[in-house]
């Protein structure tokens, strides 16, 4: 059996067993989720809250930008507080303050040390005790607590409305004035923040009905909540279980023990050093034949450009907000872009920017590949673009509606703000982009169909594993699919990560890494054999880690504790690849050294040692500093997360859209000079920006969040108290020389792009070396 051969079995042997373990670990996490009640009533039989009320303060909360205002669970935006984490706390001590006044003291705080003792450990067992009936379907609280969330209720009631005891906070927040519109939605609201409170903070029921307890000899039970004990809080003894420093510890061990096996295979696969290999005398490039649809894909790097550039504005809105709060400069921005529609959009054209950069290139190069021009295949690329534009537009303006309180609870769903970071668009305008990209996927079919069904070649295999990851780039949307309107939290969460970790971070990079792999076979600076059993071993060595390593987002969502040590473990493997990640590199610049007419190539190439330099960094270095589970129980939602996402998502997957896109762009004007200057402006801004964004603020406010999260519990690292001390605004403010430097090199970037349509030049090559029509 070949050694292609094997690769291709092993790959698909690999792929078959973690999907059958992420299914089952799926399967146990809808099991060990937190219950739904159906009403939530005193111990005297009066109702607080009904399963319609919780279940419309969700639809509330979504509407209103779900996770980008605030998080649930640690999951979403870093400005307003973890709604889940604030309720657990208030609701602590608005009974400790309850108790204490019934002792004849004026608060909690004015107690003694050994009567806050005693408080406290009355306060564990009334929270900590899971009241939930299994047969009732019904959580029964004291009268005590009912009379503490009623509390917490009314300044919830405040807060989204435009109360002024709670305008302040609000400013603090940066939330706009009446976020929810009506009081009986703002009512509803608290009910779902109390339900998310209440899974965070109580114990969670075997099947059988009874408390899991991790309890050692001659000791009282440890109980985990249905968060595995998060958020840290204090006041009711929300600690990390024994199991998350057990994991944490050996996801050390299996990233050490990944590393060792492949610099053990690096050394031995690299003995007897390269073979020799004769490079082209000429560009191979220079003789490529552009088809009209190859051509028509151009407006699609001008798009990526253009959504590029709004993504940079809105990012610098959402910024200034975090210091002004609803004002930009003294103009009231709030009231018609607030934060959390400023950063939907921010985050989502992220993700879409660079995915049509990505989508551009599969366009250009199948054809390229193939040498095939199918049938209509224009008209199917400028079709696709009609429609990417109408989804783009169409979607931001019903989150618009949604947020602005406009749309109704009716029609949010189908048409405006499902709340799910990454994956906020409405419902319709989700089918609209999948069957997208299933036509995405036919039009890039059928260009590589010749070659996928001729003779066996040197570069099949790459075309092939291409072929599969644009498939599965196609139906691997699907997961946004898979949710419906009232489906559980934790079941969301699991299929949303299937989107945005194997969809994105999975499939995507596994496309690119075949297109630059057939690039560098094509340019001859590769052998193919070697090329292919390259592109073959670095995916089975991502995905070793990479499937099962999406469990690493579920720790906290109802997960149970055999799902945390998949996730630890198998997330620890993910960083292994970036580890060795600079000699790809070295590679890849030596190869851009190679031979002359590769100057042709320098940039392009530069911005692809860039997408390796922040996979070191961006995803090894800041993924791994959250990724094991006692670590992420105390940094979720803190600015160590965005530090960990802006270094990945832009720094790898947009510097290899932008490398991607360069590649295409020296194709489609290949006989136009290039304004160098200008791309090295662009590339040595965008990575200084990036980096000054990431050291001077992003990692300081993490680190000081972090050590209050451990002193003093999530909620105040989280809370209004913290985030406006002086020394962040100042942390804050100083992202504005990267920021600046960052933007300056995203103009660069435009300008160079424009001058190749806008009054090119042509380049001094002889007629032969020029690209035909």
């Amino acid at each position: 059996m070949s050694k292609t051969r094997k690769l291709w079995l092993g790959l698909a042997t690999l792929l078959v067993i973690s999907f059958s373990v992420l299914l089952w670990a799926g399967s146990e996490i809808f099991r060990a989720a937190p219950p739904m009640p159906e009403k939530v009533v005193t111990s005297s039989g009066d109702l607080l809250y009904s399963r319609t009320d919780i279940e419309t303060g969700r639809q509330v909360w979504q509407s209103i930008g779900g996770m980008q205002l605030g998080s649930i669970w640690g999951h979403g935006g870093y400005v307003a507080p973890d709604w889940s984490a604030d309720w657990l706390h208030r609701e602590a001590v608005a009974m400790l303050d309850g108790w204490a006044r019934r002792e004849g003291a004026a608060s909690y705080g004015a107690l003694g040390a050994e009567q806050q003792a005693a408080l406290r450990s009355r306060l564990r067992d009334a929270m900590r005790t899971n009241t939930y009936n299994h047969e009732t379907r019904t959580i029964t609280v004291s009268a005590e607590r009912a009379e503490a969330i009623s509390i917490v209720a009314a300044h919830y009631i405040s807060l989204f409305g435009n109360d002024a005891a709670t305008a302040s906070l609000r400013e603090a927040y940066a939330m706009r004035d009446d976020t929810v519109a009506t009081i009986e939605h703002r009512r509803a609201l608290t009910g779902f923040f109390w339900w998310t409170a209440w899974a965070a903070g109580t114990e969670r029921l075997s099947d059988e009905g009874q408390p899991f307890a991790l309890e050692r000899p001659g000791t009282a039970p440890k109980r985990a909540t249905y968060t595995n004990n998060w958020p840290a809080e204090p006041l009711i003894e929300n600690t990390p279980p024994p199991s998350l420093w057990a994991w944490s510890a050996f996801s050390v061990l299996f990233l050490l023990a990944g590393i060792a096996a492949l610099g053990w295979h690096h050394a031995v696969s690299h003995a007897r050093g390269e073979t020799p290999h004769a490079f082209p005398k000429a560009d191979p490039f220079a003789e490529l034949r552009i088809t009209a649809s190859m051509r028509a894909t151009a407006k699609y790097f001008w798009l990526v450009l253009a959504l590029f550039l709004v993504q940079i504005l809105l990012g610098a809105v959402t910024a200034h907000y975090q210091v002004e709060g609803q004002e930009a400069y003294g103009f009231a921005l709030s009231q018609y872009l607030p934060y959390s529609l400023s950063r939907t959009w921010h985050t989502q054209l992220a993700v879409l920017w660079i995915a049509v950069a990505w989508l551009g290139t599969g366009l250009y190069i199948a054809p390229a590949l193939s040498g095939h021009e199918p049938k209509f295949q224009r008209f199917g690329v400028n079709f696709l673009f009609v429609s990417l534009l109408i989804i783009v537009v169409g979607s931001f303006t019903g989150q618009w509606f949604a947020v602005m309180q406009k749309l109704g609870l009716e029609h949010n769903f189908w048409f405006g703000h499902q709340g799910w970071e990454y994956a906020d668009m409405g419902r319709f305008w989700q089918w609209y982009l999948f069957v997208g990209l299933a036509l995405w996927l036919l039009l890039v079919g059928r260009a590589l169909w010749p070659v996928l069904r001729g003779p066996q070649t040197d570069t099949k295999s790459i075309i092939g594993l291409m072929f599969l990851s644009t498939v599965a780039i196609g139906l691997f949307f699907g997961a946004a699919l898979m949710w419906g309107e009232h489906t559980h939290i934790s079941e969301v969460e699991y299929w949303r990560w299937w989107l945005v970790h194997l969809w994105v971070e999975g499939f995507f990079e596994v496309f690119a890494t075949a297109v630059m792999a057939l690039i560098f076979t094509r340019l001859g600076l590769v052998p193919a054999s070697t090329a292919t059993v390259a592109v073959l071993f670095a995916t089975i060595i991502f995905m070793a880690g990479g499937v099962l390593g999406t469990l690493h987002h579920l720790y906290f969502v109802g997960t149970p504790t055999a799902v945390v040590a998949l996730g630890a473990s198998f997330s620890a493997l993910e960083v292994v690849p970036l580890a060795y990640i600079g000699f790809e590199a070295y590679h890849t610049w030596k190869l851009g050294q190679s031979t002359p007419w590769m100057q042709r190539y320098r940039w392009p190439i530069l911005f692809f040692i860039a997408v390796s330099f922040w996979n070191l960094i961006g995803a090894g270095l800041f993924g791994f500093l959250i990724n094991p589970p006692l670590s992420l129980y105390y940094m979720q939602g803190l600015n160590l997360t965005p530090l960990h996402g802006h270094t990945a998502l832009f720094g790898v997957y947009g510097m290899l859209g932008i490398a991607l896109a360069l590649f295409c762009l020296r194709g489609l004007r290949g006989q136009m000079h290039w304004n160098t200057p200008a791309l090295k402006l662009s590339f040595w801004a965008l990575n200084i920006g990036l980096a000054l964004m990431a050291l001077l603020t992003l990692l300081p406010i993490g680190t000081m969040q972090l050590l209050a999260a451990i002193e003093h519990g999530y909620a105040y690292a989280r809370s209004a108290e913290f985030m406006q001390r002086p020394i962040i605004d100042l942390l804050v403010w100083m992202r504005v020389p990267g920021d600046t430097v960052f933007s300056i090199g995203a103009i660069a970037l435009a300008w160079f792009v424009i001058r190749l349509w806008v009054a090119p030049r042509h380049e001094n090559l002889p007629l032969a070396g020029r690209n035909r029509e």
